[in-house]
């Protein structure tokens, strides 16, 4: 058809050519209206042979289909032309940038993912992580690149990027499929085996989780309260230098709910961190201290009953690790956080208990002359209680009034850096009390 004439009651109709102008679009449509015209039953000059006529029609619809269709060629150097005659319009792409190549196009796009594609998927490579070891070949690595895009896709939904804000049903989505299965304790166990990167996205990961709610719930602490054995890993994970600001952070994270907390108080883990606290390196022992205080402050009520049953064995071990540490930084932390302790009134029966042994009063008097001025405040704020106690037994009492004197001439010299109306205050009733003794 589109190689030769096709006569048509008389007419000879010739295929386009390429190089014919678009002026011609008309006549076409013309050609196309005579050939209806004839091909129909109601025409009394219809050929009487009507089959014959229709399929010549066809190859004239056919040819002239094709030139009307053909689109308008673009100008040197410019974008889009206009619209074409007979319907067809020029766009300066071609086909590629008609409304049909576009739609072609959107036929191949691939499925956006939903957050719960991403946690599967990250599960997926977790598991194919934990399985391979420590194996190094080019699949694998193909693997870990993929896993931190996917974690860095979380960290994405959750936390937002500079374009957007975290869009709630997004981050709901995401929560539930995380805790649905062991992602959570698939990514704790991988840890070591990821880049340093992509280990501070996972932490931030699980950080944000802990304060997800879904449905008005904290599904973290019902997953975390189902899965204790997690709390002991994270907590090992201070004998790991490359991974324990990480496993703190989040054991940070994971205390914030009460049950769990508490778990990690009445365990075994509670006395290990007296032990970390005091590693040589800084930033872990720093890291430690910090989730130690976060244990002993965050849930009051928790902690009051914490301290009461273990009462002996704690002040034991925090006054001799701690308060007599010979590390100035462990010090002066562990004295801040016993004035915080007995400060709070929530600790009242337990800080009645403190100040009423002796050997916790020598100790506070000899914190009182440490070179340390910072140390020296922080014991003063201490050591007030024990003169504030209005049933002071006989043997505090007894060693107040044998150091009497030292202790005026001490407090009357003693003065903090900056002007302090409250601790100037408190120190002249500290000396009021023991003066009337």
């Amino acid at each position: 058809i589109e190689e030769r004439a096709v006569p048509v009651n008389g007419h000879r109709s010739t295929p386009p050519r390429e190089d014919e102008d678009d002026d011609d679009d008309d006549d076409g449509a013309a050609k196309v209206a005579r050939a209806i015209a004839l091909w129909s039953p109601r025409n009394p000059k219809r050929s009487p042979n009507a089959g014959s006529d229709r399929v010549r029609t066809l190859a004239l619809l056919r040819c002239c289909s094709l030139r009307l269709r053909r689109p308008r060629a673009a100008p040197r150097g410019g974008g889009g032309g206009g619209g074409g005659g007979g319907g067809g319009g020029g766009g300066g792409g071609g086909d590629a940038a008609s409304p049909r190549g576009e739609k072609m196009k959107g036929l191949f796009k691939s499925k956006p993912r939903t957050p719960a594609d991403v946690v599967r998927q990250t599960r997926d490579l977790l598991i194919y992580v934990d399985l391979q070891g420590s194996s190094r070949d080019a699949k694998r690595e193909e693997k870990m690149i993929e896993l931190s895009k996917n974690i860095r896709e979380l960290k994405s939904i959750l936390y937002g990027n500079s374009e957007s804000e975290p869009v709630a049903e997004a981050c709901a989505q995401l929560t539930q499929e995380f805790f649905r299965d062991n992602t959570l304790r698939l990514l704790i166990i991988c840890l070591p085996k990821l880049n340093l990167e992509t280990r501070k996205d996972a932490t931030q990961v699980v950080a944000n989780l802990q304060r997800q709610l879904v449905h008005s719930r904290l599904i973290a602490s019902d997953y975390l309260e189902a899965n204790k054995d997690l709390l002991d890993l994270l907590v090992s994970g201070y004998e790991n230098m490359d991974i324990a600001l990480h496993y703190g952070a989040m054991l940070r994270e994971c205390i914030r709910h009460q049950s769990i907390a508490r778990y990690v108080l009445e365990s075994e883990n509670m006395r290990k961190f007296f032990d970390y606290i005091e590693l040589p390196n800084f930033d872990i022992a720093s890291d430690a201290s910090a989730t130690f205080k976060e244990l002993l402050t965050r849930h009051k009520s928790t902690v009051a009953e914490f301290l009461s049953k273990n009462y002996d064995w704690f002040f034991a071990e925090f006054n001799s690790r701690l308060l007599a540490s010979s590390n100035y930084i462990t010090k002066r932390q562990a004295i801040k956080l016993l004035g915080d302790m007995l400060l709070d009134r929530t600790n009242s029966a337990v800080m009645i208990r403190y100040v009423s042994s002796k050997d916790n009063l020598m100790m506070l008097m000899d914190l009182l002359r440490d070179k340390s001025k910072n140390i020296q405040i922080e014991a003063f704020h201490v050591f007030k209680l024990f003169a504030a106690n209005r049933n002071k037994p006989p043997e505090i009492v007894t060693i107040f009034v044998a150091n009497r004197n030292k202790l005026l001439r001490f407090l009357a010299d003693f003065k903090t850096d900056k002007e302090d109306e409250q601790f100037e205050a408190d120190k002249e009733q500290v000396m009021k009390e023991i003066s009337a003794l």
